[in-house]
């Protein structure tokens, strides 16, 4: 069942725009508050640019077992779930990686030195670390001293499948939010289904391939790319996909990778991790079968798993 019905509200949030449609016009406001309130949520827990986030707080960071808030445990939790499936490609330890390579604070500010001739990073002390390390069981998080988590490759991402959840289960009208990339749909679909336009920044000798899909039933897609949160640290242009392996950005193999998935973390885990896999990568997503679409760095598009033509249905 669909509707041709729908009521759309976008802003921006986290460095990127944000946007909510619904099948429910009227329900908009209450649909939007059932967002902004996951995202207040999500960013007080473990925004790394926000000094007083629960993940920062003085008992974590002297590495002691400390009582955290569901909130919280459903982030790390995901972030280590993401490492496991990924065999430690989407590692979320390497929050001090992303310090020495000069993001240590808002992708504004950052763009705004940038901007300003500034592109040398802070001196940081990196400790070798993995996903392994960290402990979690029942509301406790202990993390060693010295090991600095970020939750990014995987937080946006599961804030749009709670945000689509909770409108679905409280207010029961079809929902897809979108995070800047991280789509989560829920419920009954617009007729023709959620419409989503695929696509990343234009470059050099032209657009970004883009393609439209079309998608129902309770979905998510995710895009990772390389081209968006890009920067200037010490003469060189790198990007925030952190290969855990090396500590540096993940090599260019791929600049875009896009997959369909039920959760948007689950598709966030695959693109994030295909791109740090580099070729091995699209075996990878070959093995689950779900669709995607690869852009290599030469612009070649590759779609697996039955990723749809245009306006095709993709789940």
């Amino acid at each position: 069942m669909t509707t041709s019905e729908t009521a759309t509200s976008t802003w921006p949030v986290w460095g990127l725009e944000a946007s909510l449609v619904v099948t429910d016009p009227a329900r908009l406001g209450e649909a939007r508050a059932i967002v902004d309130a996951v995202l207040a949520d999500v960013d007080a827990a473990c925004s790394r640019f926000r000094p007083d986030a629960e993940l920062y707080g003085r008992s974590i960071r002297r590495g002691r077992p400390t009582r955290i808030t569901p909130v919280l445990a459903t982030l790390v939790d995901a972030a280590l779930d993401a490492a496991r499936a990924s065999d430690g490609a989407v590692d979320p330890t390497i929050g001090r990686r992303l310090i020495a390579l000069g993001y240590d604070r808002d992708f504004a500010d950052v763009l705004a030195d940038r901007a300003s001739g500034l592109t040398a990073g802070p001196s940081v002390a990196v400790h070798e670390a993995d996903h392994t390390m960290i402990r979690r069981h029942a509301d406790t998080l202990t993390v060693p001293e010295g090991v600095l988590l970020d939750l990014g490759a995987t937080a946006k991402a599961v804030a749009a499948d709670l945000a689509a959840d909770v409108i679905a289960d409280e207010i029961g009208c079809g929902a897809m939010v979108n995070l800047g990339g991280d789509i989560s749909a829920r419920g009954q679909a617009p007729a023709g289904g959620w419409q989503i336009l695929v696509q990343d920044l234009p470059v050099a000798g032209g657009s970004e391939p883009a393609t439209q899909i079309g998608l129902v039933g309770d979905c998510a897609v995710a895009t990772s790319s390389t081209l968006r949160r890009q920067w200037n640290h010490r003469g060189r242009t790198v990007h925030h996909i952190v290969d855990p392996s090396t500590g540096q950005p993940a090599s260019g193999q791929w600049r875009t990778v896009t997959v369909v998935a039920r959760r948007c973390v689950d598709a966030n885990t695959l693109s994030t991790g295909a791109i740090v896999k580099g070729a091995a990568g699209q075996r990878w997503i070959e093995s689950t079968g779900l669709p995607a679409r690869l852009v290599a760095a030469d612009g070649t598009v590759i779609g697996t798993g039955g990723w749809p033509r245009d306006a095709e249905m993709a789940a």
